[in-house]
């Protein structure tokens, strides 16, 4: 007997953690819901490594969707975001490349991501990425992530 879930490999399964991004298998299953609703993820302990010095790069992720044909599976999310620790790229390139990922993988009907990254030499970056507007009707919480405040 076929499930509709009996297509994925992760989840339910020992998986091994993807080196890269492009190695990570992101996963979708059917959105069963006939109503336009909010899904948001939020990875406030992201990692990524800085592609010229190597060195730690750390970010808050909410990404905020509505889903079209698809969810995405949020084992294979998670193993996807955390095949960024080991993989050289600047913030926009990170935050804007799992946008553009999700939406290749789920076709949602509408996305955005913010990228709020920790100080580094001083600067912290902020990266927002954004289908288009979100459908009417819908209620769209703010992210709700505060400035950067340094010492207050």
């Amino acid at each position: 007997m076929t499930s509709k879930y009996s297509g994925l490999t992760q989840l339910g399964h020992a998986t091994q953690q993807p080196q890269t991004p492009e190695d990570a298998i992101l996963e979708a299953v059917p959105n069963t819901q006939d109503v336009d609703y909010v899904v948001r993820f939020v990875a406030p302990e992201f990692t990524s490594l800085c592609p010229l010095t190597g060195q730690p790069d750390f970010a808050h992720l909410v990404i905020d969707y509505i889903p079209g044909p698809s969810l995405v599976e949020s084992k294979s999310l998670k193993l996807f975001l955390t095949s960024f620790r080991n993989h050289g790229a600047f913030h926009e390139d990170c935050t804007v490349g799992i946008a553009r990922r999700l939406v290749a993988t789920i076709q949602p009907k509408w996305l955005r991501i913010g990228g709020y990254w920790y100080p580094r030499g001083g600067i912290p970056i902020d990266v927002f990425y954004q289908t288009g507007p979100a459908p009417a009707g819908v209620w769209v919480p703010d992210q709700a992530v505060p400035s950067y405040r340094g010492r207050g």
